[in-house]
């Protein structure tokens, strides 16, 4: 006696009107319910597994689907793939089964990815005016370029790459954990989709060959130590056929004998004399933009900072320069000459005479010192 067939609507738990989507959805649920691993020894759990399989295969395909519609089982018997075994379900429907790829979601169904050439590094030192101003330098590279003999596929001139056995040329497997699947890059081809038998001499079966290859890099003003500059399409040429990687410039500042950097501003340590520093004076300056005239004023203390807006390094996102912060100290001599030790001297007795007020404060608070440790020394003695 014949097995009356369920309705396929009827066996994914969906309306007559549901969505490809939808569809999926339903089965998806049903075959991870019935699954032959969750199920072990379960031989109506593997039928409702087949009969599922055999539902989606009849609605997901719109001509058969509206063959069903119409005429019901009679419109698609004969018609089916036919599942006889678990294997042909992953084989016709791995995709949806599988952990990470979900295409059949979306309409689509799962295809071997074109990868992305790696990027390369390359390094370039400047001084601190190049960087300042911007600059135009030649790098010296290494990157694997396609291979003229075999013109990139690999395989000995004559010869042609074979197909994958394991994966048979689609360069992805379903590899299986218990009730999880997931869909991987092929181990024997590497995604690939292809062995080569008989490998290529010069490039040994790698389609490429290094290279070493000179590229003019556009430096921008005002970089800094350890940034970097990008190259597109300058990297490694992809393994099959996609776009190259880029080419990364990493930048090095060296150390300037005069400025220190901070940023975008530069910062300059300058010696005063004692005499410049009490009388005020003008005194010439390195800047990055030639030689400036700076005023010291009168009684200018060590420390002091002048800032002169705009001489210092440009930002390199904005292009709005920094200052440069000119920092002064007073530099005290280890030896005079006899004659300006006596004009020493005499400043010193007239600074007995005519105390500055700092120094006058200092002295009171030593004074006072030293008062309160004697009355603390009479006081404890009686």
């Amino acid at each position: 006696m014949a097995t009356t067939k369920r309705d396929y609507y009827e066996v994914l738990c969906v309306e007559r009107t549901a969505s490809t989507q939808e569809l999926a959805r339903a089965y998806r649920k049903l075959a991870i319910k019935y699954h032959p691993d969750s199920n072990q020894n379960d031989e109506n759990a593997v039928a409702k597994f087949k009969e599922a399989a055999e539902a989606y295969e009849v609605l997901s395909d719109e001509q058969k689907r509206a063959r069903y519609d119409q005429y019901g089982h009679a419109g698609v018997d004969g018609n089916q793939a036919g599942f006889r075994e678990v294997g042909d379900i992953f084989e016709a429907f791995g995709d949806i089964l599988g952990g990470t790829i979900f295409e059949d979601f979306f309409g689509g169904r799962s295809r071997s990815r074109v990868r992305r050439g790696a990027d390369v590094r390359c390094d370039v030192t400047l001084e601190l005016e190049e960087a300042a101003a911007g600059t135009r330098k030649q790098v010296s590279l290494t990157r694997h370029e396609t291979c003229g003999t075999c013109s990139g596929s690999g395989a000995k001139p004559g010869s042609q790459p074979q197909v994958c056995s394991r994966c048979r040329g689609h360069g992805q497997v379903v590899q299986a954990t218990g009730i999880l699947r997931v869909q991987t890059a092929c181990p024997q081809c590497r995604g690939s989709g292809k062995i080569i038998t008989s490998p290529c001499y010069d490039c040994d079966g790698t389609g490429a060959q290094p290279r070493q290859v000179l590229l003019d890099v556009t430096i921008p003003a005002g970089v800094d130590d350890g940034m970097r500059v990008r190259l597109a399409g300058e990297g490694q040429a992809s393994p099959d056929g996609g776009p190259p990687g880029d080419a990364y410039c990493f930048i090095q500042v060296k150390k300037h004998r005069m400025f220190r950097r901070e940023g975008s501003d530069l910062v300059l340590q300058v010696p005063l004399s004692y005499s410049q520093a009490v009388l005020g004076t003008e005194i010439e300056i390195p800047t990055l933009n030639g030689r400036k005239t700076l005023k010291v004023a009168k009684g200018t203390q060590s420390g002091e900072v002048f800032q002169l807006r705009g001489q210092g390094i440009p930002d390199p996102r904005s292009g709005i320069k920094g200052d440069l912060l000119v920092q002064t100290f007073i530099e005290i001599p280890k030896k005079v000459s006899a004659k300006q030790e006596e004009l020493l001297r005499q400043l010193a007795e007239l600074d007995e005479e005519h105390v500055t007020p700092h120094r006058k404060s200092f002295l009171e608070r030593v004074v006072s010192y030293f008062r309160h440790d004697e009355e603390s020394e009479t006081s404890g003695g009686s």
